[in-house]
């Protein structure tokens, strides 16, 4: 338990994030990085950065309402005391990729609109279904939902964005690394509470395993959706890591291949690369639940 206590403490909060791999950054990154001219001057590319941003937004939005709603729900302390932190990480996480819509191009006083606009119906349902669950102050099935389930699929979300963005996009790959240091210590505290509880209350596994099926569904509906509407970007995209691949050779340099759990991302087809994406997703949640004693349940596909 004291092991607990000071993994998931906010001194060691402070000691790894803000006076950690965020210190000297603004809203997530160096100051003086910009979002990539090969983005901006993109249509296809521009779009699609909106798109995926305002998803991003939307689901940490769903996040931030939970962590800070779950606080009172919390049965001890020191899961009160995580979750301000968390609270607080989501709530940069809003905000550095509302900041990241701004620097797209995007005026403040169409924010909303564009979030509106943008925002995946599917993904919406996804984050009702956990919030129903905070409103009740359902403190088991809400961690579930949103730490290990949320916290899990957004975990590797971005690590994909990530790997897509390193080459192109400096600014919004290391916005990506301090998010994910984020999700991995909260899908952390997620494992680490939850299983005492669900032995502690045995009755609840039937609510849960239905949570997580419904909310996997919405979320394989999210990925169908946003992967239909970028295949023009992603042809984009290709044309410019050709361009940048023939530039390198002409220089007697090499650009190695962007590989993501086992997947070459420059290559793949784009309903590779999203199965790719859902069966990794998928995969860790039955993992995580497993250790906590959760029956995963698969999710019916979305047609």
């Amino acid at each position: 338990m004291t092991d607990f206590l000071s993994t998931f403490s906010i001194q060691r909060w402070l000691e790894s994030c803000p006076q950690g791999y965020l210190d000297g950054t603004a809203y997530g990154h160096q100051p003086d990085l910009v979002e990539s001219p090969l983005i901006l001057e993109s249509k296809a590319l521009h779009e699609e950065a909106i798109r995926t941003t305002v998803l991003l937004v939307v689901g940490e939005r769903c996040a931030l309402a939970a962590s800070s709603g779950l606080i009172n729900a919390a049965p001890d302390e020191h899961s009160k005391l995580f979750l301000a932190t968390q609270t607080l990480d989501e709530a940069r996480h809003v905000e550095i990729f509302s900041q990241r819509l701004l620097d797209l191009g995007v005026k403040k006083d169409e924010l909303e609109d564009t979030i509106q606009r943008h925002a995946n119906p599917n993904l919406i349902r996804f984050a009702e279904v956990l919030l129903e669950k905070v409103d009740k102050k359902d403190f088991v099935a809400g961690v579930v939902g949103q730490n290990l389930i949320l916290e899990g699929m957004a975990f590797t979300v971005f690590e994909l964005l990530h790997a897509f963005q390193s080459n192109i996009n400096p600014k919004f790959a290391q916005t990506l690394s301090g998010t994910i240091s984020d999700e991995r210590r909260h899908v952390g505290f997620g494992e680490n509470t939850i299983g005492a509880l669900i032995k502690q209350h045995p009755e609840r596994r039937g609510d849960i395993e239905k949570m997580q099926e419904e909310m996997s569904y919405y979320m394989l509906a999210t990925f169908a959706d946003s992967f239909k509407r970028a295949q023009e970007s992603m042809m984009a995209g290709r044309e410019i890591a050709k361009e940048a691949h023939e530039v390198a050779a002409a220089e007697g340099r090499e650009i190695e291949d962007t590989v993501w759990h086992g997947t070459n991302l420059d290559t793949a087809t784009i309903e590779e690369i999203e199965g790719v994406l859902g069966s990794t997703v998928l995969a860790e949640f039955k993992t995580r639940l497993g250790r906590v004693g959760i029956e995963y349940q698969t999710p019916a596909m979305p047609s």
